[in-house]
């Protein structure tokens, strides 16, 4: 494996932790410019590639993103698609998961990596994660063989491990390892050399594929997680929602749910109604297996559509692009059940 001489990186800078800087006169923590990056980790020049650095205008916590921001990181790859060899973007760690699976479905046909990156402590701070996350990040986003990416899909690298993007979740908020892909092995392991997993990458998008980007995000979406209690009215109230066309329903262990007549009633009535009910587990691991048990054979016998072994950060971003991309609603099961970017078996 190689590393092409002096690739192009373009680093994209949303906000968050990894961002910031501390005035070390008032302790406050203040968004950098791209000069005050590479002075705060001079090991960026010894990267055998060229980088440039973007910057949403007003850079925001990771708390505010939205599916217009998405847009706004896609519009930013597809300007820059041509010139550059890879992309790293800087992302609070906090909806992270969210807006990588998001940024998974929204480029279609990818052929050059896009990897979401952050930290949990501040560049300038003793202890920082950020450095060897951005560096990592940065040199995976530089590898090639054979004039080609190594990685043509979207990621996420944290603490020594890159993920496919759609396979992941955060899982601590304190930890420097705080994220997950528990139904995904890593692509890429960093330790004194970069181990790539060949296996586990996505395979290449054929030359006849041309790239792709869609911006047209469907919001009309909600997440329902059970709970033992959850009364008529709330789950009434949620299904009734004005508007809502997918609801992601997280279940209990492998898809299972209430038998109550009453909560069996009220799903059919939605079902039947067009909503399309997508049953995810709750669980961090493990898969949908809807039918496996008595207590998840109803929500089979009225076509829930079976989420598998998704995460609620893909399924729900799954959602508002299928609906974004104007499918029928008689394909919208079959489709959803179809992994289309490697977020599901």
């Amino acid at each position: 494996m190689t590393v092409k001489q002096k690739s192009n990186i373009l680093l994209i800078y949303t906000g968050g932790t990894i961002g910031m800087v501390k005035d070390y006169k008032t302790g406050a923590l203040r968004a950098f410019n791209f000069d005050e990056l590479i002075k705060n980790i001079p090991e960026l020049n010894q990267l055998d590639c060229t980088l440039t650095g973007v910057s949403f205008e007003k850079p925001i916590d990771s708390s505010n993103m939205n599916p217009r921001y998405w847009a706004t990181i896609a519009s930013m790859i597809e300007e820059n698609y041509a010139d550059y060899d890879g992309f790293v973007v800087l992302h609070g760690s906090d909806t992270m998961s969210y807006s990588a699976s998001a940024l998974s479905f929204m480029l279609e046909n990818l052929t050059k990596p896009v990897i979401f990156t952050g930290s949990q402590l501040p560049i300038g701070d003793l202890r920082t994660d950020a450095k060897e996350n951005l560096i990592t990040s940065i040199q995976i986003a530089a590898l090639q063989e054979n004039g080609k990416p190594v990685v043509q899909e979207v990621c996420l690298y944290f603490e020594y491990k890159l993920y496919r993007a759609n396979r992941t979740t955060k899982i601590n908020a304190e930890h420097f390892e705080a994220f997950a892909s528990l139904n995904h092995p890593p692509l890429v392991e960093s330790g004194v050399h970069l181990n790539v997993h060949y296996g586990n990458l996505l395979p290449r998008t054929p030359k006849h594929k041309i790239f792709q980007v869609h911006k047209n995000m469907d919001d009309n979406v909600a997440i329902l997680k059970l709970f033992p209690g959850l009364n008529k009215e709330v789950l009434r109230s949620v299904l009734n929602i004005s508007g809502l066309r997918a609801l992601v329903l997280e279940t209990y262990g492998a898809g299972n749910a209430p038998m109550d007549e009453w909560f069996l009633e009220e799903l059919k009535i939605a079902v039947k109604k067009g909503l399309h009910i997508i049953n995810v587990t709750q669980c961090s691991g493990g898969s949908v297996s809807m039918g496996h048990y008595e207590t998840s054979e109803k929500l089979q016998e009225m076509q829930l559509v079976n989420g598998k072994d998704i995460t609620t950060e893909a399924a729900i971003t799954k959602a508002m692009y299928l609906l974004g991309s104007d499918i029928s609603d008689e394909l919208f099961k079959t489709i959803f059940e179809t992994s289309l970017r490697g977020e599901m078996l």
